[in-house]
This record gives C-alpha cells, structure tokens and sequence, in this order.
C-alpha cells in the first residue's frame, strides 16, 4: 500500500496557494507602483521588500503601522482594496486547511504512514492478527503480558478507534485495510523475518482460506493458525500448507468423550490450558442414559461423533429440515423447535439423563435449558455460550456445564502461539488411555500438588548455558534427574516431572529420570515456581550446576574438570 499523504495535500492546497499568491503578487505590485513621498517630501517608491514586509502583516492583521513613511491617499486607498482582497485569499486558504485536516482520505494516508514507520522499526518477533474482536483482543492482552508483540489488521476503522482505549504494555499497531487486497499483507510486514505467525479467526471459512492462502503464497515459512468448522474447508487449509487448523466443535466433542471415558484425560487437558488439576462437578457427565442434543449444525455433527464413539444412546432435535436431512441413514434426528415442550416430550426429555443445547444462537440455548428443567428438574444441561458478553446471563441460568466457543479458541490460539510444547503435549495424550492418563495425575498431585504450573525450555546456548558448554567440553551425558535437583541441598529434589521432551523429530512422553540431555532438547515440565527458578540457575549458571553435580561448591580445578574432563582427564 503506496503512501499518498504529501501528494494529496499538495492536491488538496494547490488551488488555494495559487490564490495566495495571486493576491499577495497584485498587492506589493500595487504598493510598489503607487508613489509616495518620504518624510522631506519627496517622491518615493516602495522597494519590493518594503511593499512585501508591509503586506505580509497587514494581511495578517498584526497592524505594525504605515512603513518606512505614512501613506499618501492613493496608496491608503490602495491599502484599503489590497486588505480586502488578501483577507479574501486567507479565508479561502485556512477554510480549505480545515477541510483537509477533517478528510477522511488524508487522515487514512498519515495512519497509513505512521504503521508503515512502526512497522519498518519493528525488530522484535511479531505476530498478525486479521481481524480485531473478543476473542483476539483476549489473545493479544495475554500475548502482550509476555512481551510478545502484535500486529492488527482490521476492516472496520471504528474497531481500530477502540485500540485507543486499551491500556497495553507494548503498543499493538493496527491497520485498516482488506485483506482481500495482496499489498495489506506486505505492509503490514508479512515479508519480515521477524513476522513469526498470521492468525485468523473469523467465523467464515472462506475469509479463512482465503487468509492463509495469501500468507503462505506472500510468506511460505510463517506460521499460519486458522479456524475451521467445516471439514471440506479444513482439508482445503492443510493442502495449502497451514499449519495449525482450529475446529471447536471438534475440541467440544473430543472434550464430552474424554468425560464420558477417559476423565483422567480430560483433567490434564484442562489444566494445560489453566485450570485446577482436578475434576468438577460440570466435568462429570452423566454415564448412562439418553442424550439430547438440540442443534444438528456444525457442533451437533461433530458431538455426533463423540456420543457414538462412548456408546452413548442420543437423539437430535433439528428446526431446519435441510439440515436435518444431511443426517446418515438409522441416525436419530426430530425437525422441530427445540424450546417446545411437545417436541420435547416427544424426545423423552423427561426420561433423559442430558440435554446439550448447541445451537448458534445464545437466547435460543437458554430458552432449551429452562424449558428441559421445567419438564426434568434433575436433567444434566449442557449449553453452548457463542459469545463471552452472555456469560452473566448464562451463569444466572445455573446450567451444570457452559461451552464458551469464543474462550474456548482464546485458549487454544494463545497456547499454540505461546506455549507450543503445552499444545503439543495435548494433542499426543489424545493416544493414551485412561489408565495412563491416571497414572499422569497421581503422580502430578502427589509430589506438586492440585495446582502445578508448567515451564518450556530449550537446551541451548541461549536458554543453558553452563549445561551446553558442560556437555560440549566434557562429553559427560546429563540425566534429565539432574534438573530437579534443589540448589540448597542437592540430594533432595524439587517437586518437578519432565512431561514431554522434543528432539528434532522424536517425541517422548514422562521421559525416565536417567534418561540423557541432549543439546536442542526442547523440554516441558511442570512443577511449581521454586522449582523452574532452580532449573534456570542450574543450566545457565556454572557454579550451580557444578554444584547439583558433584555436590562440591565450584572452584576452578573442579570447574576445569567438569568443563574440560575429557581433555585433560
């Protein structure tokens, strides 16, 4: 996007500079023509200095008196037209001055040039975001928090106007542009080295597609995190290369199986992206009985597959015939309004041990609630939340269990953008049953707590330094176990477990204690804060790690063994 602010105000005053000029030109020409007579009485003409320093403050009302003599009547005369004339001009031109200012055009221009210098000194790691709403804004609050810088791009100018108003750690440039236009992309720096990921979150998968197309054609090593709710568009995402492919329908079904099977599972997951470690009252579905699910959309086709994949025995109420028809040949799906008791009834919600209310509308998610209760008091309820501004309501309908689509994705897209360990680990123990994922547990409650934290590292220069350069020197391998070790007492450990280590391809999970360090190991483990302050002074400092591995306070000989043991050993 070329900046075109100088040539529209040269445009815009064009006009009223030549009118300027013509007036101040016929005004000293006047004054320097017209004779007048200096203080012996002798003819005088004005210089054109004289006549052009006279104009220049009579035009502007100072009033310095009449200069270098007093006037003659012709020359007053004159005086009088020329004041009349200029202040005609100045008029025109401030009148046209304030007309540019108030131009939305050239107000757009300046922005444009004042994100494109932003842009241009941006050096630090930054990510786009395409679009600004709730769910981004939660994004970018989180992202900033940490120090990692953001980029908007929005179509709306009065969302813009609203960045004003948020108090930010770090500024978040924004502009105002289509993305359906290439050049938006480019100045909002996709080409830099530093831009390290698009993220687009629209709820229409064409715009989607449409974003990451662009970003991989403009950019084919930035990361690209899309949403995706219909499978056809997700397929089309992943053959143009985007790397991260976001469906919470998906998550939501996934999330009701894991409850129904694997709960154990369900509380890693959920702590991952913040909560307790424990399992809630709104996280126990019923385990027997019949299901109804309301809404035959987008998340009632996917809760479709987690429901038949627990055993669980369901039926779909559907008010849409068209979608209703999309239903396999043998699948349970009534048309009618989901809030009528009579369709209600019919679906045996009396008899029903839940009903999930999922369709896309929030007031019509409430009114299937209450009207399930009034007819079964002890139903479990489940509904859909599609926008976090309905929480207040949603929570005054005391529903056992609320779906928040737009908190749920804040989660997901921060911990993708933030704590790719994190989200990785996530998807892995998808594979494990509830045993393992059991085992997981016990073993985080009894040596952390209800409550771990979690930490991501990497076994380099920059992240571990003495435990590189120990490594390199010596040809010593490091065991994992050395890590928790307390810097106070280095036969006691610190209430910490290696959960997921990535070395280049390979992946493990719950590494064992004595298993190696190797250089580029990319490392989560959770523990509490105490611990991972430990784990930092033990890779990046020499005394400490000399410490926790010999149990011996460092001095140099001992430091010159551990380093160059290999060498000189």
């Amino acid at each position: 996007m070329r900046n075109n602010s100088l040539y529209l105000i040269i445009k815009r005053m064009r006009t009223p500079m030549y009118v300027l000029i013509a007036t101040f030109s016929v005004s000293i020409l006047g004054m320097v023509l017209i004779p007048g007579v200096d203080d012996q009485g002798r003819p005088y003409h004005l210089s054109f200095f004289d006549a052009f320093y006279f104009v220049s403050y009579m035009a502007t009302t100072i009033g310095f008196g009449e200069s270098p003599y007093q006037f003659t009547y012709p020359q007053k005369l004159w005086v009088g037209f020329t004041i009349y004339l200029t202040v005609i001009g100045w008029l025109y031109a401030i009148g046209s001055i304030i007309t540019l200012v108030q131009d939305k055009v050239l107000a757009a221009q300046i922005a444009l040039a004042q994100f494109q210098r932003k842009i241009k000194k941006m050096d630090e790691p930054f990510i786009i975001f395409v679009g600004y709403n709730s769910m981004t804004k939660a994004i970018i609050d989180r992202l900033t928090s940490e120090g990692v810088r953001s980029v908007i791009i929005e179509k709306n100018e009065e969302k813009i106007k609203l960045l004003a108003l948020e108090n930010y750690s770090i500024e978040v440039p924004a502009l105002v542009g289509d993305i359906r236009d290439p050049n938006v992309f480019r100045t909002a720096g996709i080409h830099k080295h530093n831009c390290k990921a698009v993220v687009s979150l629209f709820n229409d998968d064409v715009m989607n597609l449409h974003v990451a197309l662009s970003a991989k054609l403009m950019n084919k090593h930035v990361t690209v995190i899309v949403e995706a709710t219909e499978e056809e568009y997700a397929q089309n995402l992943k053959t143009i290369g985007a790397d991260i492919v976001e469906n919470p329908f998906k998550i939501i079904a996934k999330r009701i199986y894991l409850s129904l099977k694997s709960p154990s599972l369900l509380m890693l997951e959920q702590w991952v992206y913040g909560d307790p470690l424990v399992l809630r009252r709104k996280d126990r579905l019923p385990k027997e009985g019949k299901y109804i699910v309301c809404g035959y959309g987008r998340m009632g086709t996917a809760l479709e597959v987690g429901l038949k994949r627990a055993g669980i025995d369901y039926i779909f109420i559907e008010a849409s015939p068209k979608k209703a028809a999309k239903a396999k040949r043998g699948e349970k799906v009534m048309v009618g309004d989901a809030d009528d008791k009579k369709i209600l009834l019919k679906a045996d919600v009396q008899e029903a041990a839940c009903i999930i209310a999922a369709t896309k509308d929030d007031l019509l998610n409430l009114s299937i609630i209450m009207a399930a209760k009034r007819i079964n008091p002890d139903i479990y309820t489940v509904a859909r939340e599609n926008r976090i501004n309905d929480a207040v309501v949603f929570k005054a309908a005391k529903i056992d269990r609320v779906i928040t689509i737009e908190t749920l994705m804040v989660k997901k897209t921060y911990n993708t953008l933030a704590r790719p360990l994190a989200d990785r680990f996530i998807r892995l123990i998808n594979y494990r049953g509830e045993e393992w994922g059991r085992r997981v547990v016990e073993e985080m409650k009894e040596n952390i707590g209800n409550n771990p934290e979690t930490f991501e590292t990497v076994i380099d220069e920059n992240h571990a330094y003495a435990l590189v350069r120990h490594m390199r020197e010596s040809g010593e391998e490091v065991p994992y176990e050395v890590l928790s070790r307390r810097r106070d007492d280095w036969k006691k450990s610190n209430p910490l477990l290696i959960l997921y280590v990535k070395r280049g391809e390979e992946e493990i999970l719950l590494p064992e204690p004595d298993f190696p360090i190797k250089i580029g190991d990319r490392i989560l483990m959770a523990g509490d804060r105490e611990s991972f302050d430990d784990v930092e002074y033990i890779m990046e400092n020499i005394n400490e790690l000399c410490y926790v591995l010999t149990g011996e306070e460092c001095s140099q000989s001992l430091v010159d063994r551990l380093l160059f043991g290999r060498k000189n050993g």
